[in-house]
């Protein structure tokens, strides 16, 4: 079956290489007459799947020694509640981009007794430019911001200095698509499915002094429970984790982080550059808030949008309608994603301009 362009925010594509791995191991994984689904997570095989995600991860990211990385299940929003419910003691700070930050904002409120400060927010300008991060002082147990907002198509590249207290960053949609220290965060957190591989796995990268600070906690929604138990209080995601090993395999392949970086600023350059210099789309996302990941544009009519949408799906552009909070379209552009697939899809927005006129 010939594959589409798949545009999806997630889950979203992965590498055909890595795909065909998958494919080869299904039945049995290094001569072991078993799936890799089938495997025990206790078994040799498995803790060695889970070492490499582990060791290529940290190599990846240039995870400091003093810094546990946890493989958990729940997704991104689970992590919504153990943030607060491990780290805030007091008072937390979080920094409202859009539709993410807001749910985020929301699961810490329900904290018995942690007062939640909503420090800055772009909803004025219905989030399509990076509110300014003030000075954060030590009152705050943490700052919490979302680095790439899919929905809204802005992102946070640079962390502000003036913060003085732990930064939680959510980085479901930009992690290993874009280079940070992770020295400047206090905790990552991650869902697997935009560029770590399936869904069903969340990473989570937490500084070793942040865990333990609380007592009595769940033993599912402890940190130091789940990193004292090596991930595998329960039975882990097997399946992407194993995954997720191959990606980090294919990402280390292409060269790192920084060389993945330099790529999808050529496919993000290429659309942003379209879309400019046309008579006939727009972005919602200023200048210097943009993501490279999730790109969002318009025609401004709605009739064209849907049009295009429609026209596009029948030359294999999948999943390129926008959410129902922005509208018109979104080209989510992952590691994954094929510069020449960029490239297809601008030649298709002239060809659409050109039929209708630019108007």
């Amino acid at each position: 079956m010939e594959r589409v362009f798949n545009f999806s925010a997630g889950p979203a594509i992965m590498p055909v290489p890595v795909l065909k791995i998958i494919q080869k191991d299904l039945l049995s994984y290094q001569g072991s007459g078993m799936s890799v689904m089938e495997l025990s997570h206790r078994s040799s095989l498995f803790q060695s799947i889970i070492n490499d995600a582990e060791s290529l991860l940290r190599e990846l990211m240039e995870i400091p020694s003093n810094y546990k990385v946890l493989f958990l299940q729940g997704g991104a929003s689970l992590q919504f509640t153990m943030v607060p419910l491990n780290l805030g003691k007091n008072k937390v700070a979080y920094v409202d981009t859009g539709s993410w930050s807001k749910k985020a904002i929301e699961e810490a409120q329900k904290v018995e007794g942690l007062t939640v400060d909503v420090i800055a927010s772009s909803k004025e300008n219905h989030y399509t430019k990076n509110p300014i991060i003030p000075l954060v002082d030590k009152e705050y147990d943490y700052l919490h911001i979302t680095t790439n907002n899919t929905i809204e198509g802005t992102v946070f590249l640079n962390i502000p200095t003036n913060i003085n207290v732990p930064v939680v960053a959510d980085m479901s949609s930009n992690i290993l698509s874009s280079s940070y220290n992770v020295s400047d965060f206090g905790l990552i957190y991650a869902g697997a499915q935009k560029n770590i591989g399936p869904s069903g796995l969340t990473v989570v990268i937490i500084r070793e002094d942040l865990m333990g600070q609380k007592n009595q906690l769940p033993a599912m929604l402890d940190y130091k429970v789940q990193a004292d138990n090596g991930s595998m209080y329960n039975t882990p995601p097997t399946f992407a984790i194993y995954a997720a090993k191959l990606m980090f395999e294919w990402v280390k392949e292409l060269g790192g982080v920084a060389e993945i970086e330099k790529i999808n600023r050529t496919k993000a350059e290429l659309l942003y550059e379209a879309i400019e210099n046309s008579a006939l789309y727009r972005s919602p996302v200023a200048a210097g808030s943009r993501s490279l990941t999730n790109i969002p544009f318009m025609t401004g009519k709605e009739e064209l949008d849907k049009l295009f949408i429609i026209q596009a799906e029948s030359k294999g552009f999948m999943n390129l309608k926008g959410h129902r909070s922005v509208g018109g379209m979104r080209a989510s552009l992952y590691n994954a994603f094929p510069l020449e697939g960029v490239k297809a899809l601008v030649a298709f927005m002239k060809e659409f301009e050109a039929n209708v006129g630019g108007v």
